[in-house]
């Protein structure tokens, strides 16, 4: 965002008690109801300040797809375990046993769901 007195750039911190790193996406999907989150912009070049607050009115949430948030939890497995191997021939050898089962198995290469023979 845009400082709106000057248009320089300005700093967005969300508080009170979270690390400056803190994003404001982060800071509302952690807040429990009822909790007030503040949202501080600054611009060093001109001076302008403002500070926001939220509070958290109520919280709706829905249960996601079991089956998408097992397979991203794999994945993310996955790629901690690769990114761990040093060896290249070691990660030509996965690849290439990752496609031979993908076409070994036509069901979970088939991207409409419906297997083909």
């Amino acid at each position: 965002m845009d400082c709106p007195a000057c248009g320089s750039p300005v700093t967005l911190e969300v508080g009170p008690d979270r690390p400056l790193s803190t994003s404001l996406s982060d800071a509302v999907l952690a807040a429990e109801e009822d909790e007030h989150i503040e949202v501080i912009r600054d611009c060093w070049d001109c001076g302008w300040h403002e500070t926001r607050a939220l509070r958290v009115a109520s919280i709706d949430t829905t249960a996601g797809d079991e089956t998408a948030v097992e397979r991203a939890a794999l994945i993310d497995e996955i790629t901690d375990e690769l990114a761990e191997i040093d060896q290249v021939a070691t990660l030509e050898e996965l690849l290439t046993e990752a496609r031979r089962q993908r076409r070994a198995d036509p069901v979970t290469s088939d991207t409409d769901g419906n297997a083909t023979e």
